[in-house]
């Protein structure tokens, strides 16, 4: 658990780069800071424009990262048998078993979104780029709004494949093509299977404040669908930061344990 903090939390100053740089396009108050109540931006085929440097409007940085159904009910979230057993492993064995904690593999989604310091998110009419600031290093999305299917036969991967469809003003996300037993939140350990499908509705209620709901669906984790719903803020006149796991060979040379074996999920029938 300490590498994964490690890995969140080492070089917080980083955000200091360009910082206090005036943000292209937003609109400003009298005193010259951004007026961050202002509407919602649009595009030229008027969609609302996500486009932005965000991070997690909550009390605490690693609420949702620790635990991603914090504001659920226990019967809200019901793990089937397969999931159940190996959250409980990864808690008793003290989560030594992530892969991000040793820098093999980013976060995952919809972790991810809640693992970055910032996510960079750059709009064109058929995409969106989600660039996320990680302590690790940096990874990407690409989310398809271009119609497209999802791939026949993908390759799986720990970021899924995604394709968006607009809903009115809300930006619908969905995302299927994993790689079996990942992690959906770092201090509970709940997995997901490579059945595992991601609904992200993203709706921007003002210049700066966006709102993230985020469905799981996973036959073979969890009895039933389950929803969060997380909110972000605009960080305006600041960039992001290239993240390293340069020094983290260093940082594990006493962490080192001998791995856990975690059984794949269920045939499904």
């Amino acid at each position: 658990m300490a590498a994964v903090i490690w890995c969140v939390l080492a070089p917080a100053s980083g955000h200091a780069q360009w910082l206090n740089y005036p943000t292209p396009g937003l609109p400003r108050l009298p005193n010259g800071k951004p007026d961050l109540s202002a509407p919602t931006p649009r595009t030229a085929d008027r969609k609302p424009d996500f486009s932005g440097i965000w991070t997690k409007d909550t009390p605490g940085f690693l609420d949702y990262f620790y635990d991603l159904a914090k504001d659920l009910k226990p019967g809200d979230v019901v793990m089937t048998p397969w999931a159940r057993a190996i959250a409980e492993q990864r808690e008793q064995r003290n989560h030594v078993d992530d892969p991000w904690g040793y820098c093999l593999a980013p976060p995952g989604v919809p972790r991810v979104n809640v693992s970055a310091q910032a996510i960079k998110i750059l709009q064109t009419p058929v995409m969106l780029a989600l660039l996320y600031d990680l302590e690790t290093g940096g990874t990407f999305r690409q989310v398809h709004t271009d119609g497209r299917p999802f791939p026949e036969s993908p390759e799986p991967t720990w970021s899924g494949y995604s394709v968006g469809r607009w809903d009115g003003d809300a930006l619908v996300v969905t995302t299927t093509g994993f790689k079996d037993g990942g992690w959906i939140d770092t201090q509970k350990g709940r997995p997901h299977s490579d059945a595992l499908r991601v609904t992200e509705r993203l709706r921007r209620l003002n210049i700066g404040r966006m709102e993230m709901e985020i469905t799981i669906d996973d036959p073979k984790a969890y009895v039933k669908p389950w929803t969060v719903k997380v909110p972000f803020r605009l960080m305006a006149d600041s960039e992001l930061l290239q993240g390293s796991c340069d020094a983290h060979e260093k940082t594990m040379e006493h962490r080192r344990v001998t791995p856990a074996t975690e059984p794949p999920s269920p045939r499904v029938p």
